[in-house]
């Protein structure tokens, strides 16, 4: 299958043309339009080298916030308050934190300086959100994703405590069904986030999630 080379043309080829790993385009550029309009038509850009890589995987790893399971000893910490939970509290340090931090099984992080700032000017423009666990005045543990209409993109996530991000993920989680969130995109599959509830969904019900979901 035909790899698709993006030009400066705002636009996207049908997902349904996306490879069997969900690889759909190369190319193009983070301005903040293309960023809106991939996360509309449920793709997402991920690096790899020098090139943007844009993907739409099918099946889809998402969480549906009223599925969220919470453990006994998370809802322990929660009850007693174990982090300071914030919003938005630092949303530069949470991306440079899931940048610089580093991961088991990866030599690398796709977080390049060129995404790093594309997502602070979509956190300036109110899109971009980060949730946070905060330990005696210190960052500790959080994550930070898009959010369009009803849907929560989660992009990335970073733990320098047991269990902090675990617990910034919950709480916001939590926060974010109270405001009628119905959607959160989780993208790819990881064992971490199954044991919080998230599960797979094919493509296709994943995009008519998204054209009833996003305003």
């Amino acid at each position: 299958m035909s790899l698709f080379i993006l030009n400066n043309e705002l636009i996207f080829p049908p997902v349904q043309f996306a490879e069997e790993d969900g690889l759909l385009a190369v190319g193009g550029d983070l301005s903040m339009q293309r960023l809106l309009l991939a996360y509309r038509q449920g793709i997402f850009p991920w690096y790899e080298g020098r090139h943007i890589l844009w993907w739409c995987p099918d099946p889809r790893f998402v969480l549906f916030p009223d599925e969220l399971k919470v453990s006994k000893s998370m809802r322990q910490l929660i009850r007693r308050k174990a982090f300071d939970f914030r919003i938005n509290g630092d949303f530069r340090q949470v991306i440079g934190q899931c940048k610089t931090m580093a991961r088991r099984g990866q030599e690398s992080t796709w977080i390049t300086d060129e995404v790093r700032e594309a997502y602070i000017r979509l956190h300036e423009a109110g899109y971009a959100y980060s949730a946070e666990a905060w330990q005696d005045g210190e960052l500790v543990g959080g994550l930070y994703g898009i959010r369009m209409g009803s849907v929560f993109f989660g992009e990335s996530m970073f733990s320098k405590v047991s269990n902090a991000s675990k617990y910034a993920f919950i709480c916001y989680v939590q926060q974010l069904q109270a405001e009628n969130v119905q959607l959160i995109d989780c993208q790819v599959y990881t064992e971490h986030l199954e044991s919080l509830g998230a599960q797979m969904i094919p493509r296709d019900k994943f995009l008519l999630l998204l054209d009833r979901l996003i305003d």
